[in-house]
């Protein structure tokens, strides 16, 4: 190894290197996806009549890749964790039952901590699928049915480290799990409720009535209101805005700082009119199970900074400001 290599890069190579590297796993991911057989929709079948969960193991960088495979499925609507095999072989096989089944994966097929459980796996009836490039390997023969994942050389230039071969795990397990989320027909509700605390989660379960400003809160006149009335009405609440509203609650426009500074550039007379007369008519409005998302996307296209909250009947429920939204971690 050459301690000085770093100081000798040669910038030419370097980059003809990592684009071959990206050349051989792509061709490998094609080759795969041209072998790919009536196996994988059994598989598929075999998990969606599933009563308990896939389980997932494998050693080395294989036991990585397993570790995101069984991730990705749980995320997706198919139960799954992920058991290392050689914790397998000194009690957690206890984890598995009957109703499971057991993804395997082993670009040899022959891995010794893996093949070791099998025979104790099958003795239970456990299903099992092998992801395997060995296709008349311990693991392939012991297998119920075979995801086939080889490849012809690995991207590393000695054909050692496993590269194409991980990386052809990785895709097959996302296929798997691309298929059974469409098969099970989970949408993207399904995936926020998997996700309740991260950035998706929060944009697809956190409606407008979640984070609206309402009651006291909410700053809103009638038409009859005097403009200085109007004026000290926004001050108070703060929202750069109010709501114009009749006796019977009825949305009737909104007047905004931005409508204050164009009256006074058109020298307009604010202390002889009224909320009804300076009032914005129809102004864009949102109901309140809409989205939280959707009036952040509102307010990016019309370029404003708040959006009433209205009923099917225009009844005035709240309003929501580009801040409630940030509060929440919606934006």
């Amino acid at each position: 190894m050459n301690s000085n290599a770093a100081t000798t890069l040669d910038a030419s190579r370097t980059l003809s290197l990592a684009r071959h590297t990206l050349e051989i796993e792509a061709q490998a991911l094609n080759t795969m996806s041209e072998r790919m057989n009536g196996a994988f929709t059994q598989v598929v079948q075999r998990i969606l009549q599933l009563s308990g969960r896939v389980i997932v193991m494998g050693m080395g960088k294989s036991g990585h890749v397993g570790r995101k495979v069984a991730a990705t499925l749980a995320s997706t609507g198919t139960p799954a964790f992920f058991v290392h095999p050689a914790e397998a072989g000194h009690g957690d096989l206890g984890m598995l039952t009957r109703a499971d089944l057991l993804l395997a994966l082993s670009n040899s097929g022959e891995t010794d901590e893996l093949t070791a459980v099998l025979p104790a796996v099958k003795r239970q009836g456990i299903p099992l699928v092998a992801m395997t490039g060995g296709l008349n390997s311990t693991l392939a023969r012991h297998a119920d049915w075979v995801l086939d994942t080889r490849v012809e050389r690995e991207a590393c230039p000695l054909n050692l480290a496993p590269t194409a071969s991980t990386t052809a795990q990785m895709a097959m397990g996302d296929a798997l799990a691309v298929a059974l989320l469409d098969a099970r027909g989970f949408a993207a509700e399904d995936f926020a409720r998997s996700h309740p605390g991260g950035s998706l989660g929060r944009k697809l379960l956190t409606h407008v009535r979640d984070v609206m400003r309402s009651g006291a809160d909410l700053p809103q006149v009638e038409p009859a209101t005097g403009c200085l009335a109007l004026m000290r009405e926004m001050s108070a609440k703060g929202l750069g805005c109010s709501a114009v509203v009749d006796g019977a609650g009825l949305l009737q426009g909104v007047f905004t700082d931005g409508d204050l500074r164009r009256c006074v550039e058109a020298g307009m007379d604010l202390r002889a009119l009224l909320a009804g007369d300076v009032m914005h008519a129809n102004p864009r409005t949102i109901g309140p199970d809409a989205l939280a998302v959707d009036a952040a996307r509102m307010m990016e296209e019309y370029g404003i900074t708040a959006v009433l909250v209205t009923d099917v009947q225009r009844r005035l429920q709240g309003l929501v400001h580009v801040r409630d939204l940030m509060r929440a971690k919606v934006i």
